[in-house]
């Protein structure tokens, strides 16, 4: 590759590979079920239904109920409803529960399944008791009840996490199940996904989608990106492009060379990151986990002072009946879905919109931070270098150096070259270039409509002594000084040759700056992070000054807010981390995750941009999939709205057991307010659904920027 004098080969990517697997590792209270019966939300249903089948006997031949009501039901057997069916009830509904409840004793470490195991086993006691004539109480229908009302709580919870989760499936969902393999004669075989191999080559039709990651080795097509990136409109994708898994060519057919599969493409990347995410913990889950067991004594206790005051004041079944509403009341089954489903609901929503969360407290963070520190290439700027000047000598024209210059470097693979080709090729300029010579280190050569021209930095200028014109002269230093490279047409004479021949000396007849362009949503992004409360806009780079200046100016940095850091070695970044720490800054991040990673990892929170294998990067928290720096903003909002939802949830049920517990326990049973176990039962299902339905609204969230 050629490569002109005074600029920098952009180094090859080397992209770290996440080989964890993300877990589901249950949620805050729910360890001891979760290792014994299984998160799933089929078993509860089963148990629920045929619990409330056997529960509406019980209920209807209960001597409460039917006092209650004014009915009467005698048949043979009718004092053994309760007790057999109760029992039945008990040890089959209410199984998870007390393996869940022995697990946390196990662990020594009080809970929810706890709480709930005590306040059944509580109940069942009693209603035993009351079978063989020791206490004068009904209690079979509150147990069995309690033990159905409880099941019913925990599938709607079961079922609400599943499908918040279904963005796993969801993923999975979008690989195809088998794929068109081209063999070595050219036909086309249909094979399973799962027996692709790395260097096979598959066909993928118009409005199929790609089985596996690789990179197009013929034809091109609009591909829809959105389950990787969030963004719906489809990008364009030719030969040499890489292309993902899941993703759907929508209008024409490509061959791509597969270059992952299986665990190793960007779709299974992201799922990993997804579960990995939903499982793990972040500072409200570890308040929400204190706190069931700070309930879990606090109940006890409360429970122990009610029996033995309802006991002393002389009323044995009341101190029973108090004590049991008192743990029904106190299962927090509202606070053991507060956190864990607005865990699952932010990552399964953000997945969806490219942005992957792959630490709790990464999020949770990221409402804090008030400085954003940016890595400028391929973050900021395109990472690619395009023609953004043009001119032409006094008397030229500038879409006529333009044509030449194309067809000059129409042979070259340097970077600066295809940039200048395809701004040509973009303004329909066409011309054919013959004996093409590369310049080593000095730049190429080639003859265009019968005449030798070269095409060049600085080096190229010294080869052939060409002076460049006064006129061209002060339009180059201007690019010059903004960091911009700089190239430069010369006319080096009639015929073959790379010296001038007798008709004059080497001519400079025109001039182009490139510069790696500015992504126009980087502007954007900058005024919605300082809209969102960002105190300060950092960029930093290894460019020369010059080069970091201009490009801070285009995006409109605030000279007396925002900095620069320039000149920066990679090795060096994290030091700029550090250094706006030791400010008291909470710093988020900003890089391609590869030169990036020590500055990701030592920031208060890490944001991984790009996408492809790139979701797999270890040292960031968050990754946006897409290479958009709005996506930045999206996890801002996520998070100042993820953690606004745990708050509420914690307070909300926090504050309903510091109100019903008393309740419970009698307090106000001389004003004739009380709670039985069954409507206690009631009342936690009905906060349960309140912190469900408040967490929902997390999906009313806009992650993405507005369509254009």
């Amino acid at each position: 590759m050629t490569q002109h004098p005074g600029t920098t080969a952009t180094p090859a990517r080397a992209h770290d590979h996440h080989d964890g697997h993300g877990t589901h590792q249950g949620h805050g209270g729910h360890q001891g079920h979760d290792k014994h019966a299984g998160h799933d939300p089929e078993m509860f249903r089963r148990k629920f239904w045929l619990s409330l089948v056997l529960t509406v006997p019980i209920v209807a031949t209960s001597p409460m109920v039917m006092d209650w009501f004014g009915y009467t039901l005698d048949f043979p057997g009718i004092d053994l409803v309760g007790p057999v069916l109760g029992s039945v009830v008990f040890l089959y509904g209410g199984w998870p529960f007390l393996v869940g409840g022995i697990s946390e004793i196990r662990d020594r470490a009080p809970g929810m399944m706890l709480l709930i195991s005590m306040a059944i086993t509580v109940a069942y006691g009693a209603s035993l008791a009351t079978t063989f004539g020791l206490f004068d109480l009904d209690f079979w229908w509150e147990l069995a009840a309690l033990v159905t009302i409880m099941l019913l709580g925990h599938w709607q919870e079961m079922k609400a996490i599943g499908q918040a989760q279904g963005a796993l499936a969801a993923l999975a969902a979008l690989l195809p199940d088998d794929a068109e393999r081209v063999t070595d004669d050219g036909s086309v075989e249909r094979v399973a996904v799962a027996e692709l191999r790395v260097g096979d080559t598959v066909l993928v039709r118009s409005g199929a989608r790609v089985p596996a990651d690789g990179r197009i080795v013929d034809g091109s097509a609009e591909l829809d990106e959105s389950m990787i990136t969030g963004e719906s409109r489809p990008v364009p994708r030719g030969v040499g492009d890489r292309v993902v898994a899941g993703t759907v060519a929508t209008d024409s057919a490509l061959r791509v060379q597969v270059d992952a599969v299986g665990e190793d493409t960007a779709l299974a990347g992201i799922g990993r990151l997804v579960a990995q995410a939903q499982a793990s913990s972040g500072r409200a889950q570890v308040l929400a986990d204190r706190f069931a067991a700070m309930l879990f004594y606090i109940a006890t206790a409360a429970a122990l002072v009610t029996f033995l005051v309802w006991w002393a004041v002389g009323d044995l079944d009341q101190s029973v009946v108090r004590t049991v509403t008192v743990l029904v009341i106190a299962c927090p089954h509202a606070l053991g879905l507060a956190i864990p489903l607005v865990i699952a609901l932010s990552t399964a929503v953000s997945a969806k919109a490219g942005i992957l969360i792959k630490d709790r407290l990464a999020l949770e963070r990221m409402r804090t931070v008030d400085a954003v520190l940016f890595d400028k290439t391929g973050t900021l700027t395109k990472g690619a270098h395009t023609v953004t000047g043009i001119a032409a000598t006094a008397g030229g024209n500038d879409d006529e150096v333009l044509r030449i210059a194309a067809a000059v470097e129409s042979d070259s693979e340097h970077p600066l070259a295809k940039a200048i080709v395809a701004t040509a090729a973009g303004r329909g300029l066409q011309a054919t270039a013959r004996e093409f010579r590369s310049l080593t280190g000095r730049g190429v050569q080639a003859e265009v409509d019968g005449v030798t021209y070269a095409v060049g930095g600085p080096s190229l200028l010294r080869e052939f002594h060409a002076t460049v014109p006064d006129d061209l002269a002060e339009r180059t230093a201007d690019w010059s000084d903004r960091g911009a490279a700089v190239l430069h047409l010369i006319r080096l004479g009639d015929g073959e040759g790379d010296a001038p021949d007798a008709s004059g000396a080497p001519e400079v007849i025109g001039a182009f700056a490139l510069e790696d362009e500015v992504r126009p949503e980087a502007r954007e992004a900058i005024e919605q992070l300082r809209k969102q409360g960002v105190r300060k806009i950092v960029m930093i780079t290894g460019d020369a000054r010059p080069v970091a200046e201009a490009v801070a100016a285009d995006l409109g940095f605030r000279p007396d807010v925002d900095e620069v850091f320039a000149e920066v070695l990679p090795a060096d970044k994290d030091r700029a981390v550090a250094d706006l720490q030791a400010r008291g800054l909470t710093v988020a991040m900003v890089g391609d995750g590869v030169n990036d990673a020590p500055a990701l990892a030592r920031a208060d929170v890490g944001l991984a941009i790009g996408a492809g294998t790139d979701v797999a990067i270890e040292s960031a928290g968050v990754v946006l999939a897409s290479s958009d720096p709005r996506g930045v903003t999206g996890v801002i909002r996520l998070s100042k709205a993820s953690y606004r939802k745990m708050i509420q949830n914690l307070a909300w049920a926090a504050g309903y057991n510091v109100v019903a517990i008393p309740l419970a326990a009698g307090v106000l049973a001389w004003a004739g307010i009380t709670l039985s176990p069954a409507i206690g039962a009631v009342l936690m299902s009905a906060s349960t659904i309140v912190v469900a339905l408040n967490a929902q609204l997390l999906r009313r969230v806009r992650l993405t920027p507005d369509p254009r």
